[in-house]
């Protein structure tokens, strides 16, 4: 299990291998899982069978699992048959999920049968257990103190969405279930009768929830680079595309906090604002942990050079940091801008950029049609482009990435500080050789972004809603 969602490692996302499908509570209700569970044929012998099985597990386990489906026969079904056994399974639980002994009897059982038909377990979990630092809430939710209109909808994803810390505020705090489409129909309610909900939605997932987003809602998407299924790779490309929506990401951590304050205080369109899973950098944190708004569409240059322009987007701006101290090894002078904004677009911090420097790279963790696409389409349509202007788009490759950890993804994709460098080089006639061999190789930037230091983690800090 140490493995899990790291490179190489077990994925926890289904593939076409011998697997057992694992679903969610609120995935089971859904029609196109009640759909693919098929009847048995020989049903008879494998509730017999199952029925062996639950009596192995203890006696206490086996009296619950028997009191449950005594009334879940009498509520369900006039015949006396559950829903499971009436589409041709037989349900075997509730089991503790977190009692390995009796899960590994129960599938050791199951796969000895002769594999008449299917067979529906009921595991009992809790996210997080065993796992102190997810089991403890940590007392971060400042914004929504200081406005109790501020509301928080999630769709199952409490705990990825980070606003299992937001049960503080229970008759502010709704989970929908696995229904992203009504969070969002649910959020724009609230937002008519002048609330001000924060939807909380994996990247991936938000695509179910387009129809309904000309309200003052603010959507956050994160979960980025969790492998194909959960692939936040199209939300810039998607979001930015409809009209009156404000969308933001955060270089570091102190910027989530700011773009969380800045959707909180807008209150004539939509918002919405993405960040990776994983770690922060280890930024210097606002004071109390309290963001401030930002100006909307106002991007910010971090280290001014004069030859290179390096225009990041969300958590790429820290690999645009490292490359431009690898090509500060090369004498190559670079400037690092922080986006903060796919739209609007700081369109004077663009001009600035295409008209002061040879090459102009935009780097995004995202599709093709997102932050890059903007940039293009405004320098286009000014007819800077038509100059000696180098515009080159550095985005996700056109695939689904598989998972890992988010420094082995960035490398594999083409957008690390090393991938951002070799593409500078030939555009300034430097051969890519240049780079062999440099001091730069296990070295991350310092916040002063002049030193270099061994790579680190800052543990515990989470990149999430705070």
């Amino acid at each position: 299990m140490h493995t899990i969602r790291k490179t190489s490692g077990l994925s926890g996302f289904p593939k076409r291998d011998n697997v057992v499908s694992v679903i969610g509570d609120g995935a089971m209700t859904a029609g196109s899982a009640l759909a693919k569970l098929q009847a048995s044929t020989n049903f008879r012998k494998l509730r017999e069978a199952a029925k062996s099985i639950t009596k192995q597990i203890g006696g206490q386990a086996h009296q619950v699992a028997a009191k449950v489906d005594e009334y879940a026969r009498g509520m369900i079904s006039a015949s006396g048959s559950t829903l499971f056994e009436e589409i041709g399974l037989y349900y075997i639980g509730p089991v503790d999920g977190h009692n390995v002994e009796d899960l590994v009897t129960i599938f050791q059982k199951i796969k000895e049968m002769p594999a008449p038909g299917p067979v529906l377990i009921h595991i009992v979990t809790e996210k997080g257990k065993g796992y102190p630092p997810a089991e403890a809430a940590p007392d971060k939710m400042h914004e929504a103190e200081a406005d109790n209109k501020i509301v928080a909808i999630h769709a199952a994803m409490g705990g990825g969405t980070g606003l299992n810390y937001f049960q503080k505020f229970p008759n502010r705090c709704f989970n929908v279930g696995i229904a992203e489409q009504h969070a969002v129909t649910f959020a724009a309610g609230l937002a008519t009768e002048g609330l001000k909900p924060f939807c909380a939605i994996y990247s991936s997932f938000l695509q179910r929830g387009l129809s309904l987003q000309n309200f003052k809602l603010i959507f956050y998407d994160g979960n980025e680079g969790d492998g194909a299924t959960h692939c936040g790779a199209f939300d810039i490309t998607y979001m930015a595309c409809l009209p009156n929506m404000v969308v933001m990401a955060p270089s570091d951590e102190a910027e989530l906090m700011h773009m969380v304050a800045t959707a909180a205080v807008i209150d004539d369109r939509p918002s919405c604002f993405r960040f990776p899973r994983g770690n922060g950098i280890g930024a210097v944190l606002p004071f109390n942990n309290k963001g401030t708004p930002l100006e909307i569409g106002k991007g910010r240059i971090l280290l001014e050079g004069c030859r290179v322009a390096l225009l990041g987007y969300g958590s790429m701006v820290q690999q645009c940091l490292q490359a431009a101290n690898i090509l500060k090894s090369r004498d190559i002078s670079v400037t690092v801008a922080d986006a903060r904004f796919c739209k609007p677009l700081d369109t004077d911090l663009i001009k600035q950029l295409a008209n002061g420097h040879e090459v102009l790279i935009t780097v995004e963790e995202g599709s093709i049609g997102g932050f890059g696409s903007h940039v293009s389409h405004y320098l286009s349509l000014t007819g800077i482009l038509d100059g000696p202007l180098k515009l080159r788009a550095m985005v996700l490759p056109d695939r689904y990435i598989d998972h890992g950890s988010p420094q082995d993804q960035i490398e594999e994709v083409g957008l690390s500080a090393r991938h951002i460098s070799l593409t500078i080089l030939p555009l300034l006639g430097r051969p890519k050789e240049a780079l062999h061999d440099c001091p730069w190789r296990s070295a991350m930037i310092c916040h002063d972004w002049g030193k270099r230091e061994p790579a680190r983690f800052s543990h515990g800090l989470k990149f999430k809603l705070v």
